[in-house]
Formats: structure tokens, sequence, C-alpha cells
């Protein structure tokens, strides 16, 4: 099961049905199940008071993904800010909702066992976003 969560920050998101759609299809392709993911929406203050208290970083970021998954079952929690989401989509000349569902689908990947630490898993993750991002726009 797939939840949407808001915390500290006013947003509603929609195509709840579609976003659920689209990621269970994105864990079929990938040989996974979705297990329970939790999506919380949150501010900048609220992802970097997280960033410090658990990971130790002291900087803005627009996800972080804790992994809760068991074998090929997907479980976790993305925390998401809709602050840097909104920023990178100005940066990045893109608009806001396919900026949130790259990170959405950014997230889910990490859950499935992509990494983007080297400039070659940045680079493969990319190319997943983008594929996965295609992918939504057959969802139905």
């Amino acid at each position: 099961m797939i939840r949407f969560y808001v915390e500290d920050t006013v947003f509603s998101f929609r195509d709840r049905m579609l976003t659920r759609r689209w990621l269970k299809a994105v864990a079929e392709s990938e040989n996974r199940r979705i297990g329970q993911i939790n999506v919380i929406f949150c501010s900048d203050a609220y992802l970097l008071d997280i960033n410090r208290k658990y990971l130790g970083h002291d900087y803005y970021t627009d996800i972080i993904t804790f992994d809760y998954c068991e074998k090929d079952i997907l479980s976790g929690d993305l925390f998401i800010s809709i602050d840097t989401v909104s920023d990178n989509a100005g940066f990045y000349s893109a608009d806001f909702e396919t900026e949130l569902n790259r990170v959405i689908v950014h997230g889910v990947l990490h859950l499935i066992g992509y990494d983007d630490h080297s400039d070659a898993e940045q680079k493969q993750m990319r190319s997943m976003e983008d594929y996965y991002l295609e992918c939504r726009l057959h969802t139905t």
C-alpha cells in the first residue's frame, strides 16, 4: 500500500490513484512488489531537521529515503521537500508535477536498490527516472 501524508507545509497532492498504479508498475517491472510505502510531503525545514537528526548531514535536499525493504517487498518512507522540488523545477526548467514525479520515482528506485553516489550511478539513476517518467504517461 502506498500512502501520502503532508507535514509542516500546505500541499494538496492530486493523482494519488494514478501514482499508486504507476509505482506498482515500476515495482513489477523490477521484479518487486509494493509493501508499505509512505510518501511524506514536507517543508525544507522539516526535511533539514530529519537530515541533521538521522543522517548527520547539514544541508537541504529534495528527498530522504528510509529503506525498510525485505527481500522483493518494497517498503519505506520517502520524505520529500515540496520547497526544494519547486526550486529544482525552476532550476531545471521543468514543470512542478514532472519534477515531483521524478523525485518520487527516485525514492522508489532507491528502495529497489539503485544508488547515485558515483557519476556512473547518477547517470543510470537519471536514465531510470526518465524511463519511468515516460512510462507514467502511459499508465491508466
